[in-house]
């Protein structure tokens, strides 16, 4: 967790592509989009059913939740958020959850969840935003000027 331009996002795709290197599947999605994939199963014209999408982020062996507590508070949200969730915890997959919410704005049974520190870590991190650090400019010398 920190503020937005951080690196949480850069940390859990290091993290994810390291899992890949050694031969497994993770699943990194924005929470935004994997509630817009779900939604988008309900289409008549979707190739995927509901329950094979959401199985498939519920059972990957390693899930990376970008962005937590960017995503529309609707209460559908938040019961397929807590669903995931809680199917995670008590099966104890792995999960790498990015946010930049403080934990008292996530849903108060998720965070439950996050909290528990027998199977959860919770690493802050506090450095200046990246995009904020000033670029020094290359000084042009004299000559280059007068050209």
């Amino acid at each position: 967790m920190g503020n937005f331009s951080t690196g949480k996002t850069h940390l859990a795709a290091a993290v994810g592509n390291y899992r890949q290197a050694m031969g497994e599947s993770p699943i990194f999605v924005v929470v935004p989009d994997l509630l817009d994939h779900l939604r988008a199963t309900f289409s008549p014209n979707s190739p995927v059913p509901y329950d094979r999408r959401f199985n498939e982020v519920r059972y990957a062996p390693l899930l990376i939740l970008d962005d937590l507590g960017t995503q529309s508070a609707t209460p559908w949200a938040r019961e397929k958020l807590y669903q995931l969730f809680n199917y995670r915890y008590n099966a104890k997959l792995p999960t790498v959850i990015t946010t930049a919410s403080p934990l008292s704005e996530i849903d108060p049974r998720i965070r439950s969840r996050m909290l528990d520190s027998s199977l959860c870590t919770i690493y802050a991190i506090t450095v200046p935003p990246y995009r904020s650090v000033p670029v020094e400019k290359p000084r042009r010398r004299k000559s280059d000027m007068q050209s």
